[in-house]
């Protein structure tokens, strides 16, 4: 794993390195994604390929457009 190093200013941004944000396409207005994971902080540009790679990770059951249809019809019977 290869490592970038960058400093947190007072205001607490941080520049991501020029490397980094060529090959991760980050452009000025890219959304960033802080997941905490364990003792780690992930960032994950929003970037329309990054969206394009979620395509159909939700497929299969629960569908969540059936779950959500099933509690308002229960919202309704009270």
């Amino acid at each position: 794993m290869k490592s970038e190093v960058a400093t947190v200013t007072t205001k607490g941004q941080l520049v991501i390195p020029s490397k980094l944000r060529r090959k991760y396409a980050i452009r000025e207005g890219t959304q960033v994604a802080f997941v905490e994971e364990e003792n780690r902080l992930i960032l994950q540009p929003l970037t329309p390929e990054f969206i394009r790679t979620l395509r159909g990770s939700l497929k299969g059951e629960p569908c969540a457009l059936k779950i959500l249809q099933e509690e308002r019809k229960r919202e309704r019977e009270l």
